[in-house]
C-alpha cells in the first residue's frame, strides 16, 4: 500500500483512539527515521521511550533473528533459556529477588499491585489494601491502573474503578504520612512522573518514603516503566536516590522495541504468589527476552555515564535558547522536560513540519525521550529544529 492507502485503511480500520501525525515510516537509522514521501526526521521520541538503541540496531537484530532460528514461543508450562538469563540479569542488577514476566507497563503494574495486596493479606488479613499514589501519576490504562493514576482527567467513563486507592501530593513526606492509614499496604510511584509533566521526586523525599515504609511495613513499588533501562542514567531511576524498592516494575525499552514487561519482588515478597496466582499466555516470550537480554548486556557503566553527559548537554543546548517561551528545562539522564510558555502541542506539530519527532506532558511540557545511542550530531540538529519550534 501506498501512503495515502495506509492512511485510509487506519481511519476505515482501526479504531481512533491515537492522537496521530501523519508519518508513515518506511526506513530508519539510528535516531534518524524516513518516511514514504522521502522526508527525514530526527527522533526525540524512541517510540515514547522503547527504541533505545535507535531504529534498525544491528546487534539487537541479531540477538533477535538468533533467537527466532531456535523457537519463537514456549508455553510458560515449561523452562526457557533467555527467560532465566534475563531474569538472573535483572534480579542481579536491581538487588531485588525474583521476576513475573508480561508484556506491556499496564501488565507490570497491575501485577505489582496484586503482588502488594497478596504479600498483606497474608500477613495481615484482610482490610489492608489501599494503595497510596501520587498525584500527577500515570500508571496505565486497564481499569486498575487507571484507577491508580493520580489524574482525574483519567478517572472518566469507565466505571466503576477498581476500588482501593489513595492519592497524595508528591513531595510532601507529612501529606504521605497522613495519607498511609492503617489500612494501607503499598506506595506506588515513579521517581519521574513522565507523563504528568516529566516532575522529578527529590532524592531525600524519596528517601523519607522509604523510611516511613519501612516503619510501617508498607511495600514500596517504583513504576519504572519509563524511568528505567538506561533512561535516566541508571539502570533503574530509582538507583539514583539511593533507595531499594519492595517491588519494581519495567517496560518499554526493556526489550529495545519488542512488547515485554515485568515486575520484580524483593526479598519480603519472593515467595507471596505461588503456582496459578498469575500468569501470562505471552508473558517471558523468547524472542522478546532475547532481544531484552542484548539490551541489558549493553547498559554498562560507561554506556550510562555517557547517557547522562548527553542529557546534561540537551538540557545544556536548550536552556541557551533565547526565548521567553521557555520557563524550564528539567530531566534526569535522557529524560527531559521543557516547560513552555506556548501550547506545547503547537511546539510538537511545529518540530513535526521541519523534521522532529518530539512528545508533550502534562499541561504545559514538551517531553524528549531520544535514543540513548543519540549521536551529538543528531542532538545539535534536533536542537535547531526545537529552538524554531518553541520560538
Amino acid at each position: 500500500m501506498n501512503r495515502n492507502e495506509i492512511l485510509a485503511a487506519d481511519h476505515a480500520h482501526i479504531m481512533n483512539t491515537y492522537g496521530r501525525l501523519e508519518l508513515v515510516p518506511e526506513s530508519g537509522h539510528g535516531a534518524r527515521i524516513t518516511d514514504q514521501n522521502g522526508k527525514t526526521y530526527v527522533d526525540f521520541t524512541s517510540g515514547i521511550g522503547v527504541n533505545i538503541f535507535g531504529w534498525n540496531d544491528e546487534e539487537w537484530k541479531n540477538a533477535v533473528k538468533d533467537q527466532l532460528d531456535r523457537f519463537q514461543h514456549v508455553c510458560n508450562y515449561y523452562y526457557c533459556d533467555k527467560a532465566a538469563e534475563l531474569a538472573e540479569m535483572l534480579t542481579s542488577r536491581s538487588g531485588l529477588c525474583n521476576v513475573f514476566f508480561g508484556n506491556s507497563g499496564a501488565e507490570a503494574n497491575e501485577g505489582a499491585i496484586k503482588l502488594a495486596r497478596k504479600y498483606s493479606f497474608d500477613k495481615y488479613g484482610d482490610g489492608r489494601n489501599t494503595i497510596v499514589t501520587l498525584n500527577q501519576s500515570f500508571h496505565g490504562r486497564t481499569v486498575t491502573t487507571l484507577a491508580a493514576t493520580g489524574q482525574d482527567v483519567f478517572h472518566q467513563f469507565f466505571f466503576p474503578f477498581t476500588e482501593g486507592f489513595r492519592y497524595c501530593e508528591p513531595g510532601s513526606i507529612d501529606a504521605l504520612r497522613e495519607a498511609c492509614t492503617d489500612d494501607v499496604c503499598a506506595v506506588m510511584l515513579e521517581v519521574v512522573q513522565g507523563e504528568g509533566g516529566v516532575n522529578i521526586l527529590d532524592h531525600d523525599y524519596l528517601k523519607q518514603v522509604r523510611a516511613l515504609c519501612d516503619e510501617r511495613d508498607i511495600l514500596l513499588i517504583t513504576d519504572e516503566v519509563q524511568t528505567g533501562i538506561g533512561r535516566c542514567g541508571k539502570l533503574f531511576g530509582f538507583m539514583n536516590a539511593g533507595i531499594t524498592p519492595d517491588i519494581v516494575t519495567s517496560a518499554k525499552g526493556l526489550a529495545g522495541g519488542l512488547p515485554i514487561g515485568c515486575f520484580i519482588a524483593g526479598e519480603k515478597c519472593r515467595n507471596t504468589l505461588t503456582a496459578g496466582m498469575h500468569g501470562s499466555t505471552f508473558g517471558a516470550n523468547p524472542v522478546s527476552c532475547a532481544a531484552a537480554c542484548n539490551v541489558l548486556s549493553r547498559l554498562t557503566d560507561d554506556f550510562l555515564n555517557e547517557v547522562n553527559k548527553k542529557g546534561a548537554y540537551i538540557m545544556e543546548k536548550i536552556r541557551g535558547i533565547n526565548s521567553p517561551n521557555v520557563k524550564e528545562v528539567r530531566g534526569a539522564g535522557m529524560m527531559i522536560g521543557v516547560a513552555v510558555t506556548v501550547n506545547p502541542k503547537d511546539v510538537l506539530k511545529k518540530a513535526f513540519e521541519n523534521g522532529l519527532l518530539v512528545l508533550t506532558a502534562g499541561k504545559d511540557v514538551v517531553r524528549l525521550l531520544p535514543p540513548l545511542t543519540i549521536t551529538y550530531e543528531e542532538i545539535d540538529a534536533g536542537i535547531e529544529i526545537l529552538k524554531a519550534a518553541i520560538a
